[in-house]
């Protein structure tokens, strides 16, 4: 008789009990107020340590409540919970811009400008050369040329985060996230699923709107590999267990790196690496993954001048650049359904693509000389709109066209030239 029955039909509870009477902080609460708000409740009860983050969504009321003794005393009451007082202002996540910068890498020119692609386009990007050549440097720097989280995205991921328990700050992530799995993880741990008491998300859903990057890509498992297809393919991930399905999100931009032999220096004369060897190597990497991955590039090792030469670029210069061709993108795109360049299918290409004949010609030479399946075709021309966005230009040139090719398939460009 302590708590009245139809005050629980206006709010809801949530929070772990202990056996003291004390309520301890359950992650998720992000996810628990959308959904509170979603219901139409007045209002949301839970720990002290959660009650910043539940307010991050608006329309709802929100109190902390310490101990049993003190959630009965709030249902008891006449009001349903309101909004609390405003904290002090709290030091700020680190801005979007923050960490490695674009400045501190020296020569690789062509790997500068895949990563501002890349980032401009959300296209997916696999890095290859020998050992020591600025990789994973390269991939480090791509959340610095990024557009910050803002909006409902921000909201999403600092939801998912929440859930999977690495952030309860009160504050939103808007920063987007960057995820570096080791090689050995298993497959549940990179598309989800494992974990007691019910599947969880994977490191391709805590990558949501963000990065994921898979160094050394021939060292994972081929089983983990080829079940990133679906989530790339359609930006979520669905798992089955037991009786019970789950669909997690999971668009996020896929960088990755590796070697192109097992001892990293073919074709050279440092190669130790025997015929069978290499093609071992080649068959863990299958064609339908990496045909999902629009933008390839050579990262070779730098020249001894190069070394000593001012960068190709700072972050701040890149992400000017990355940001003025997503406005271009979210102008032409308005209204479409699609965001970005990267995310158009074979119908958004033919709407949005505009080739003049130039880039027509190039296009039809690259696909007759080289081994472009039809969906690399289509990836192709959404990597020269992008490249033309970064140039400003309203068409797609030969120009735009031969770099695209040229950061899918190199012997096309050669053999362009050679023409």
């Amino acid at each position: 008789g302590q708590v009245p029955v139809e005050a629980l039909e206006r709010v809801a509870v949530f929070g772990e009990l202990s056996l003291s009477g004390a309520v301890r902080p359950v992650r998720g609460a992000l996810a628990v107020a959308e959904g509170v708000a979603r219901a139409g409740l007045a209002g949301l009860l839970l720990a002290p340590e959660r009650v910043a983050e539940a307010l991050l969504i608006e329309g709802i009321g929100v109190a902390a409540v310490a101990s049993l003794e003190e959630l009965a005393a709030a249902l008891a009451a006449d009001e349903p919970p309101g909004r609390p007082e405003p904290p002090p202002p709290r030091t700020p996540l680190p801005d979007a811009r923050a960490g490695p910068d674009l400045a501190d890498v020296r020569g690789q020119r062509a790997g500068v400008q895949a990563l501002q692609v890349a980032a401009a386009g959300e296209h997916n990007l696999f890095m290859q050369g020998p050992p020591g050549t600025g990789k994973t440097m390269l991939a480090r720097r791509l959340p610095s040329i990024l557009p910050a989280l803002e909006g409902s995205d921000a909201v999403e991921v600092t939801r998912i985060h929440s859930v999977a328990g690495i952030h309860n700050g009160g504050q939103l992530i808007e920063r987007r996230p960057f995820r570096a799995p080791h090689h050995t993880i298993s497959p549940p741990g990179l598309v989800g699923g494992g974990g007691a008491g019910g599947p969880y998300p994977g490191e391709v859903t805590l990558a949501h709107r963000g990065v994921l990057f898979l160094d050394e890509l021939a060292e994972f498992s081929r089983s983990g590999l080829e079940a990133l297809r679906q989530p790339l393919e359609d930006g979520v991930v669905q798992i089955v267990r037991g009786q019970r399905a789950i669909e997690f999100p999971a668009r996020f931009m896929l960088v990755a790196a590796g070697n192109p032999c097992r001892c990293g220096f073919a074709p050279s004369d440092r190669c130790t690496c025997t015929e069978a060897e290499l093609a071992a190597h080649r068959r863990r990497l299958s064609g339908p993954l990496l045909d999902r991955i629009d933008v390839r590039v050579a990262v070779e090792r730098p020249a001894g001048h190069e070394l000593t030469a001012p960068p190709q670029s700072t972050s701040q210069a890149a992400r000017d650049r990355v940001l003025a061709a997503r406005e271009r993108q979210r102008k032409r795109l308005a209204g479409t359904g699609y965001a970005v360049n990267g995310r158009l299918d074979a119908r958004g290409v033919r709407d949005h693509v505009r080739l003049t004949l130039a880039g027509h010609r190039a296009l039809q030479l690259g696909y007759e000389k080289s081994m472009l399946s039809a969906r690399g075709h289509h990836r192709v021309l959404r990597v020269a709109r992008t490249i033309a966005d970064l140039d400003g230009d309203d068409r797609v040139g030969k120009a735009a066209v031969l770099e695209a090719l040229s950061l899918r398939e190199k012997r096309v460009a050669a053999q362009e030239a050679a023409a």
